[in-house]
């Protein structure tokens, strides 16, 4: 398990062992004063964001295939995924650059993906940052994979509105509506589903 789920034990009260379970779930709906149904939501998806709380900073690490079969109009063939093949900055700079507020040499791989729930972007980070009062955040964004995995997650939440969605409740509909605004599609939403069924009813034993 990740130091950062060590840190957000510490923070919430409970044993520090960086293992997720019952206990640390219902201390984390108590620390941040949230409903069952809004924890359950939200540790759902960082859950399956992260791997099940095991990683807070994406890896690029891809091989040409998979760069090939994840982004399919970058990379349409070999020959196209020469440099970047097992080149986790120079590939994070390539389909990171230009967008979210990233320029197109450095901020690709600066502004990856960190955290329980990914955020990704100099965008998110500056408005993270500035919303939080939390100024390191730009020039240490690795941060955010440590000490703020957890915040960001809930910042994300609350920034796009999620909770009110949460609100409607704990069932398939509701599930999924969520995951289509964290992943932009429903790439696995039976294991979002599954963790955010098994986190609520955690929740409310």
């Amino acid at each position: 398990m990740s130091e950062a789920m060590k840190k957000l034990q510490e923070k919430v009260g409970v044993g520090a062992d960086g293992h997720f379970g019952k206990n640390t779930a219902k201390a984390i709906a108590k620390h941040y004063e949230l409903s069952n149904e809004r924890a359950a939501h939200l540790m759902g998806q960082a859950s399956h964001e992260s791997g099940h709380w095991r990683h807070t900073r994406e890896n690029l690490n891809y091989s040409a295939d998979s760069m090939m079969r994840v982004w399919p109009n970058r990379f349409p063939d070999l020959a196209s995924c020469e440099g970047y093949s097992r080149n986790p900055s120079a590939l994070a700079n390539k389909v990171y650059g230009g967008r979210m507020g990233n320029n197109t040499e450095t901020d690709g791989s600066t502004y990856i993906g960190r955290g329980f729930l990914q955020l990704t972007g100099k965008n998110n980070y500056r408005a993270f940052s500035s919303d939080m009062g939390l100024p390191d955040i730009m020039t240490d964004p690795d941060l955010v994979s440590t000490d703020y995995a957890f915040d960001t997650a809930l910042w994300f939440f609350e920034k796009n509105k999620l909770f009110n969605i949460a609100d409607d409740g704990v069932n398939d509909e509701t599930i999924l509506k969520i995951t289509r605004r964290v992943n932009g599609g429903t790439h696995g939403i039976v294991d979002r589903t599954g963790e955010t069924n098994k986190i609520y009813e955690w929740l409310n034993a």
